[in-house]
């Protein structure tokens, strides 16, 4: 039995658009399955002919000369199948030039993750084969959204919520859950850290969307792969490789973008090469953002203004044809970075319950996020008995927050400061990563492996009364976490996905975790007291895929949610819900793991025409961490929950060219202990719009309307909170409309222009502490090679 090589297997993807010297790169490069193939008998890359530069009359004659499908580069050798070639003979390629199907969206399989080890769902799959509600935001649909920062890249992604408490920070809520309950990955490492905050947090927004190539997404628990914090859903953010298929080259990429309604600049500045066996891509990037220009006649919103810069580079090395590494250092800083909820006039609400929260203007300088890792990955001989490919990552990372919070005696323009307060801490962590993948023939496909993650904290506060008045001198005070905090993490996990029938998958996934979290907070009863807590557990899953035809796919499944308290749990002396103050709780380290189970049913359709996903979900939380007030205090216990809703996203191509899109998001949720709302469980919303492409030239028209019900189900904790407008936060519509086009001989030039908000509709999204943008006109341009 012969194998192909990595790199032919990336080769591939490309052979369907062979660029010759001279010729525009084409749009995208069309995927397989990477995975399916490593076990193949004698699979070979096609003879590729290598002419001069085609004449005009060259072109005229080539355009007469049928060709053959671009979904059938080559004759696959027997039993050779691919997640990207389509279940049904009949499907019209014409329409996936300009609108890739749900077959031809991938999980893994790019040089960023050439075995999909690393993939969100830790091997290589398609969006139609998956049997999870997924997505996947390509690097053109980046461009089209003119992605500066994460809320752009992420925005309008059905059953995902994006929360700002200040312009700059992000929360993204996927079904119904945020902060500690969603697992973010970048290059498939976890971003998630011990010192997240419950609710929602900032640090979603600490990567630089100009160094992405793509975003996966799946909706739902996936604790039994990811482990804990997985329980509403995962994202995995991917980065931008060099590409050997274009062989020995350097391309410079430039890209300029100018938004009107923040007065904000973002420049990046990259490039991309590969010679021989090595590539390296890199970049720096500079935001400059200035106060936000709300929707209505309300002006500038203080408090919304900051800068940030961010620099990444990336090296690969074919070691052999089989063996791929990979070092990569990322750094992304912010400063002056307002959490804008807290300055004046926001803070004056109203709120629901008619309480005002005393203006405390607090800023981040710095907020900083580094990673570091180097990767090896590649397929084993052919007589390996326990695996066909592997992938080792060794990871390092930093998470650093300075903030200087003041204190007002009140909310008059005469007040005074009456206490100033100037913190840090520092997360130092490294991990390791281990996984396999094994063909088991008729038998379907083994993933196994282990992660391990391991956290410090440094951390320090001192505080200044009267900072204003002569003299004034600081004396510390506690910090925001202990300056010995520790955390630990480890988990195995397998994965078998196995085909029961012709028409009926299954994948079924266990995983054991362990966590260790310890340190000496200054608890309100005992004073600084050492404590160690450990947290294990068993997680399972089963999806299940049933194909009715070849273009509609029934899916659903059981998944097991797991989240274990984290230090910020257990130790956080910080504010929270705009004024309230949390301290170290004796009573907090007896609250559990939190746990939850989650049933689905789905519907994929995926003809030539209409590519649907839909699905319904239910979650039940046996173990649901909340705050509930005990003789005056706010302690974390244990409580009942539960979520359901419904998702649906699709397109409908009505020409080659134009196709109607849309998607449509429902959840509700409930604390059952305490009879009360989940908090910030999104309102119903969905986006219809109308895009017409030419792949061609780059080319792109999208009109689209983003719809979002008013939003009433505040929980408890939301009455006294000024992010939650009185009475209910209302709905909205809004108008927005896309263009771009690529010009020159190489389609090196990209201009691009985005009208939001057209109509200036005051909004709120909720829970966030910053208004919606009013008119926005974004202009952009980008040069590439």
């Amino acid at each position: 039995m012969k194998r192909t090589s990595l790199l032919a297997l990336l080769a591939c993807q490309a052979i369907p658009h062979v660029a010759f010297a001279g010729d525009p790169l084409p749009p995208y490069r069309q995927p397989i399955s990477l995975t399916s193939a490593i076990q193949q008998d004698s699979a070979t890359l096609p003879e590729i002919e290598v002419r001069p530069p085609a004449t005009a009359a060259d072109a005229s004659a080539e355009a007469a000369t049928p060709t053959p499908q671009s979904g059938v580069p080559f004759d696959a050798p027997s039993g050779l199948t691919s997640d990207s070639t389509l279940p049904n003979s009949n499907f019209d390629e014409s329409f996936s030039e300009s609108f890739q199907s749900l077959s031809e969206q991938m999980f893994g399989g790019s040089m960023s993750n050439p075995t999909g080890l690393n993939s969100i769902a830790r091997s290589e799959s398609s969006l139609f084969e998956s049997n999870r509600m997924g997505s996947v935001i390509d690097r053109d649909e980046l461009d089209r959204r003119q992605a500066t920062t994460m809320y752009r890249a992420l925005q309008n992604e059905v059953g995902v919520m994006l929360q700002q408490t200040g312009n700059g920070q992000l929360s993204p809520f996927i079904r119904g859950l945020t902060g500690q309950q969603i697992l973010i990955l970048v290059d498939g490492i976890r971003m998630n850290t011990s010192i997240l905050r419950p609710g929602p947090n900032q640090y979603a927004a600490t990567i630089d969307p100009g160094s992405i190539d793509h975003i996966e997404i799946i909706r739902g628990a996936e604790s039994a792969l990811w482990g804990s914090d997985a329980m509403g859903g995962v994202i995995n953010v991917v980065t931008r490789s060099a590409d050997p298929l274009r062989g020995n080259y350097f391309s410079p990429l430039f890209t300029q973008t100018y938004s009107t309604a923040e007065a904000s600049s973002y420049t990046r500045m990259g490039f991309s090469t590969w010679s021989g066996a090595t590539g390296i891509t890199g970049g720096i990037s500079y935001l400059d953002v200035g106060q936000l220009d709300r929707g209505g006649d309300l002006g500038r919103q203080p408090g919304t203004d900051y800068n940030q810069y961010a620099g990444d580079i990336k090296l690969q090395r074919m070691l052999t044809e089989n063996h791929l590494f990979t070092f990569a250092m990322q750094h992304f800083e912010q400063y002056d970075l307002a959490r804008s909820d807290r300055f004046l006039p926001f803070v004056l609400g109203p709120t629901t319950d008619g309480t005002v929260p005393t203006q405390r203007p607090t800023y981040f300088d710095p907020q900083q996020r580094d990673l570091i890792y180097g990767r090896l990955e590649g397929l084993l001989p052919d007589d390996a008995l326990l695996a066909d490919s592997y992938s080792v990552t060794l990871s390092g990372s930093r998470t650093k927050e300075a903030s200087v919070v003041d204190r007002y005696s009140g909310n008059d323009p005469n007040a005074t400061i009456t206490r100033r307060e100037i913190g840090e801490f520092d997360d130092l962590g490294w991990g390791t990563t281990v996984s396999f993948g094994k063909n088991l023939n008729d038998y379907g496909k083994l993933t196994y492996g282990m992660d391990y993650y391991n956290e410090s904290i440094d951390a320090e506060r001192v505080r200044i009364d009267n900072p204003e008045l002569p003299g004034a001198t600081p004396s510390v005070t506690d910090p925001q976490y202990p300056d010995d905090s520790q955390a630990d993490r480890v988990g195995v996990y397998t994965s078998w996905y196995v085909p029961l029938t012709e028409r009926l998958d299954a994948t079924t996934s266990v995983r054991y975790e362990n966590l260790n979290v310890s340190g000496t907070p200054n608890f309100d009863t005992l004073g600084p007291t050492y404590f160690e807590r450990s947290y294990q557990d068993w997680i399972a899953s089963v999806g299940l895929g049933y194909h009715l035809t070849d273009e509609v796919k029934l899916f659903g499944g059981y998944y097991e949610g797991f989240r274990a308290p984290t230090i910020d749990d257990l130790t956080a002396n910080k504010t929270f819900l705009q004024n309230n103050q949390s301290v170290p709780l004796v009573g907090n380290l007896n609250v559990e793991a939190e746990q939850s189970k989650t049933y689905e049913v789905g519907l994929k359709f995926n003809y030539d025409r209409l590519r649907l996903q839909v699905t319904e979900f239910w979650t039940d939380f046996d173990s649901f961490i909340n705050r509930e007030v005990i003789g005056g205090a706010r302690f974390l216990t244990n409580q009942e929950a539960y979520l359901n809703g419904t998702e649906l996203a699709g397109e409908y191509l009505l020409e080659r060219n134009l196709a109607l899109y849309g998607n449509f998001y429902y959840a509700y949720g409930e604390v059952t202990t305490t009879d009360d709302f989940i908090s910030r469980v999104p309102p119903t919303q969905g986006v219809l719009g109308l895009r017409m492409t030419d792949p061609c030239r780059n080319a792109y028209i999208d009109v689209f309307t983003w719809m979002v019900d008013r939003a009433d189900r505040y929980a408890e904790s939301n009455l006294g909170d000024a992010r939650f407008i009185a009475g209910g936060t209302p709905g909205y519509a809004t108008l927005n409309a896309r263009v771009g086009r690529s010009f020159g001989e190489s389609n090196q030039h990209h201009v691009s222009l985005s009208l939001e908000n057209i109509t200036d509709k005051y909004y709120r999204v909720l829970g966030s502490g910053v208004d919606g943008p009013g008119f926005n006109a974004v202009f952009g341009y980008q040069f590439s090679m």
